[in-house]
């Protein structure tokens, strides 16, 4: 068959430039045209092939990623109902979050389709004997479980390490990967970056420095490390930014050992939601889904619309699920692997994320490796600063979110609604370190809103 193409001759990157200049009539073409980003990344107006000397090989299997539904395990009957009725709707894994050491396990996973199911545990305590009773029951069941531990999340979210029988966390790591051999023990809390403020480059560089940290304390990892990745709506920037994150965890993981894989399960962050006109976190919500499958998730747990005021209800699971849904079965996004490939600036933006990250890494290493920063404060005001910024951008209207600082409506009434409170909490406690807190750009803004309601 002939390539069309042959009938046209090339054009180069600077004969287009040079056109455009013409076409801005003395206008500067830097200034007009070209944007740069909070993470120094210049985004120009078009991109060519001999913008590349070489192009990243990074695989992504879009066509397999996975709708995952999470469940807060608090009354057990309820959850067991909840977990089989999103299964039989199209949820294809489970992620259960459990707070309480002393539930009835056995009831709970007893009463679940098991086999050949996937499973992910985020458990708020570290406990051996737990760990043990979840792959006693499930082990014969072929049920692929991740349990997702990560105490290092757990410092820098809550400030203390989880309290163990053991003299410390890792080494109830250790213990436990001597006897967990054929399921992922270890994951990655990098949602909370995001969620904090961390612009592209820190939350790429700190999950990596963070993982760096496991893979040298650790001395037997035989499966997968799991990234709990947020993504927000810049649509681009977040393919780029899972691309980014995966290249660089094997370039990383390969010096220690070249089998090193790595899983990422995404959800939409909760940084731009608002509880005034919940129905735009709808259209957040589906462009970030999106960008997860695009740019390489292995399962996405969507977020509901109305996560931030409303307690878990069937309405809104539901609603979260068919979005993935439609982009799975009726959107054609699990019909090409590496859809990513041959966009010149999604391949740009991976290039320049991934240098100033793994620059970012180094830095990290050199001065003592990210337990030693966490501890001393330094990653939380780094973080601080680049949410300060984006906070600014967002009071100052240059950062919209429709219907909150952009085309308000002003007879939109929430206080009557609220069944969670939205807004971070202050709990004075003893901590080792001043825990990264989560908080939202519209938190300010809706506390007003929600004082001057009648």
């Amino acid at each position: 068959m002939k390539n069309l193409f042959q009938d046209f001759n090339p054009v180069s990157t600077k004969l287009w430039k040079q056109k455009i200049q013409f076409e801005l009539n003395g206008a500067d073409y830097n200034q007009t045209l070209i944007w740069n980003s909070p993470e120094d990344i210049k985004v120009k107006p078009f991109y060519n092939s001999d913008d590349f000397d070489t192009c990243f090989e990074i695989k992504t299997k879009a066509t397999q990623f996975k709708i995952c539904q999470n469940i807060f395990v608090h009354d057990i009957d309820k959850s067991i109902t909840r977990a089989n009725d999103s299964i039989n709707r199209g949820a294809e894994n489970i992620r259960f979050t459990i707070q309480d050491e002393n539930i009835d396990l056995q009831k709970l996973l007893e009463n679940l389709p098991l086999e050949n199911q996937t499973i992910y545990f985020n458990l708020s305590f570290l406990s051996i004997d737990f760990v043990k009773k979840i792959d006693a029951i499930t082990n014969k069941k072929k049920t692929t479980i991740f349990y997702n531990l990560d105490p290092i999340g757990q410092l820098a979210r809550d400030g203390n390490w989880y309290k163990t029988q053991e003299k410390n966390n890792f080494e109830t790591l250790n213990l436990l990967s001597n006897t967990i051999i054929n399921q992922s023990l270890i994951s990655i809390d990098s949602g909370l970056y995001q969620n904090a403020g961390a612009n592209f480059t820190q939350q790429i560089a700190y999950s990596l420095a963070h993982a760096n940290e496991y893979l040298n304390r650790v001395k037997t990892i035989n499966q997968p490390v799991v990234f709990q990745i947020s993504v927000g709506t810049n649509y681009f920037f977040e393919i780029a930014k899972l691309r980014a994150m995966r290249l660089l965890f094997h370039t990383i993981a390969r010096e220690y050992n070249p089998n090193f894989e790595c899983h990422f399960i995404v959800s939409p962050t909760k940084r731009n939601k608002t509880i005034y006109d919940y129905n735009v976190n709808m259209l957040r919500t589906t462009t970030e889904c999106m960008s997860a499958i695009l740019g390489g998730a292995n399962a996405i747990a969507n977020l509901p619309y109305d996560a931030l005021y409303h307690k878990d209800n069937e309405f809104g699971d539901r609603i979260a699920r068919n979005q993935l849904l439609i982009l799975k079965n009726e959107s054609y996004f699990d019909k090409v692997n590496n859809p990513a490939d041959g966009s010149y600036y999604i391949e740009s933006l991976t290039h320049q994320l991934a240098e100033k990250a793994l620059l970012l890494f180094k830095d990290i290493e050199a001065n003592g490796g990210f337990l030693k920063q966490l501890n001393e404060g330094i990653i939380k005001r780094k973080i601080q600063e680049s949410a300060d910024k984006e906070q600014e951008l967002f009071n100052t209207g240059k950062e919209i979110l429709l219907g909150t600082n952009k085309y308000p409506n002003k007879n939109d009434s929430m206080k009557h609604d609220l069944e969670l409170f939205p807004f971070v909490k202050n709990k004075p406690r003893k901590t080792l370190i001043t825990p990264i807190i989560e908080k939202r750009l519209a938190e300010k803004t809706e506390q007003e809103r929600l004082e001057n309601e009648k």
